[in-house]
């Protein structure tokens, strides 16, 4: 609907042009249609008449008068006003919300999407957990998070590869393989001589059982045959990172969460990655030496104080391998990168960024895209869920998969805006009521599939030819709400992928069954009047193609039944 009016509002303003009422030459501004907070004020509303009026010093009221009378007629508006200083509103009329059935029955699981992308490349990264243990829950909001910020993105017309990197070198991977040691020879958490920095949950003792046995791992199309030689330090590294990056793929695949990358932080000190962006920044001039350490001079893009970057012992701080590997997305052509992070990092944000523009190769200000999540307090029964077993000190992602559900799990971990605390309810995402919003919306999509059985059963073939010519039929104030309703979803998707911001279209899905359920129990669809009941029946189509597009988006299921 706001294309349709921008052509017309465009044709208006080409109108006052030739009739000398605005400059031939005058550059137009970008004018915004939007929908109005008070439905009283139109269906739509511009500020096109005030944002010319400033650019020609003209009476707005009167500008936006002029641009009304020079509209093109059309049979969607059924009404048109000035209000306030020079907004334009519309009230369409019920046969422009009505074409929206047939706009949804054409498009299909397209509708709602677009090509603002170009088909241009994006990196999404997300999760990138150590592979260390299990994936715990905040693992899962953010691959919550990042996996429909790539499904929002792709339906934006963005060619979209999902990422994960491994920080598979360092610290943490050396106390990993220091823990399994310790279990393969015999000891375990609370003995003399068990490492201050083990990892202490359960799951340590079933990677050192596997290593002993000599088992072997397959991970990425490469496997790692374990030596079953306790005092081989190095061969249980190996081992243990391959081991632990299965459970995490498992965990991820049963959530529904897949890569198109896996990129390995050791394989940019394997392929001089990390040396070659120190060299390039050193060669550009933005590095300097004190006190026996090399410096990045971060403050000159916008910092709070310069960066360590190779520490007087010769090793490099953490954030001059992410520069690097930053860097080889951009090299890989990754025209936009989006990296999905807890918000605990975001002191790290801006050194990288800094790193990225001193090596003063093309890449844009403000690459990468950070979205930032807060942490998730899970519930159950009143109280806090903090411990696992098998994790030793959180709670897994797994855990929570198998109490709740995948569709609910994924649904609660997206349904706020990432920066904001999360609290997980176990109880409500396991109830059937109207107070759970992933059973409210399936139930919808479920009711519908229910209605055409029902239609069947009672020998009511639907007519998608008679529906749609009878939808001047759906002309109640509950039909015509749902209409409205179905009209704003791909305004919904197109905000979501400008935004980064995928709650948007859980939000959605909520407020749209919301608008089913009341049409439905408004407005009985199997009437006896064939007319009105395969009307009736095209516009719940419509309603159930769209709750599918939109539980898509969040890689949630749309139930025949429940």
């Amino acid at each position: 609907m706001k294309a349709q009016l921008r052509a017309l509002i465009d044709q208006g303003l080409t109108a006052l042009r030739s009739a000398g009422t605005l400059p031939a030459d005058l550059a137009l501004p970008e004018f915004v249609i939007e929908r109005p907070k008070e439905r009283a004020h139109g269906d739509f509303s511009t500020n096109a008449a005030m944002l010319l009026a400033k650019a020609t010093r003209s009476n707005p009221r009167a500008l936006a008068q002029a641009l009304v009378d020079a509209l093109p007629p059309s049979e969607a508006i059924a009404k048109v006003e000035i209000a306030g200083p020079g907004f334009i509103n519309f009230h369409l009329t019920p046969a422009a919300w009505q074409q929206q059935v047939r706009a949804i029955h054409a498009a299909g699981p397209a509708f709602g999407h677009n090509t603002s992308g170009g088909g241009r490349t994006v990196g999404v990264e997300y999760v990138s957990a150590n592979p260390t243990g299990p994936l715990h829950v905040g693992h899962g909001r953010a691959g919550a998070i990042g996996d429909c910020i790539a499904r929002v993105l792709a339906a934006n017309g963005w060619n979209v590869k999902r990422e994960f990197y491994y920080n598979d070198a360092g610290v943490q991977i050396e106390n990993l393989a220091r823990s399994v040691q310790a279990r393969a020879k015999g000891l375990k958490p609370g003995d003399a001589g068990w490492p201050a920095d083990a990892y202490n949950g359960d799951y340590i003792a079933d990677v050192s059982a596997a290593y002993l046995r000599g088992d072997s791992v397959e991970v990425e199309g490469h496997v790692v045959a374990a030596k079953a030689d306790a005092d081989d330090l190095d061969a249980i590294r190996q081992f243990a990172v391959a081991y632990l990056r299965r459970e995490q793929n498992a965990d991820l695949a049963a959530f529904g969460v897949a890569f198109d990358v896996y990129f390995l932080e050791s394989s940019l000190y394997a392929d001089g990655k990390v040396e070659e962006t120190v060299r390039e920044l050193i060669a550009h001039g933005h590095t300097y030496e004190e006190g026996g350490a090399l410096w990045l001079r971060t403050t000159a893009f916008g910092d709070d104080k310069d960066r360590v970057m190779r520490k007087s012992d010769g090793t490099y701080t953490y954030f001059v391998p992410d520069v690097a590997y930053h860097l080889s997305k951009w090299q890989r052509g990754y025209v936009r990168a989006i990296t999905e992070l807890g918000a605990d990092h975001h002191g790290s944000l801006a050194r990288v960024r800094a790193g990225l523009q001193a090596l003063d190769c093309g890449i844009p200000a403000g690459y990468p895209d950070y979205v930032l999540h807060q942490m998730v307090t899970v519930m159950r029964g009143g109280e806090e869920v903090k411990l696992s077993k098998r994790a030793g000190s959180y709670l897994t992602l797994r855990d929570l998969i198998d109490e709740a559900g995948r569709d609910a799990t994924r649904w609660f971990l997206i349904a706020r805006k990432p920066d904001s605390q999360l609290v997980f309810d176990i109880d409500l995402a396991r109830s059937q009521s109207n107070d759970n919003p992933v059973y409210y919306v399936q139930y919808a999509h479920a009711r519908i599939c229910s209605l055409l059985r029902q239609a069947g059963e009672k020998g009511h073939a639907f007519d998608a030819a008679r529906g749609q010519a009878a939808l001047h039929r759906l002309d109640d104030a509950p039909a015509l709400e749902l209409l409205r309703e179905l009209s704003r979803f791909p305004e919904v998707v197109e905000t979501a992928g400008a935004t980064l911001e995928p709650h948007l279209v859980a939000q959605y899905l909520r407020e749209l069954a919301q608008a089913f359920h009341g049409w439905y129990h408004a407005s009985p669809v199997l009437v006896d009047d064939a007319d009105l009941r395969d009307a009736r029946l095209a516009l719940a189509l419509a309603t159930r193609q769209v709750l599918a597009n939109g539980l898509d988006l969040l890689g949630v299921s749309a139930p025949e039944s429940m």
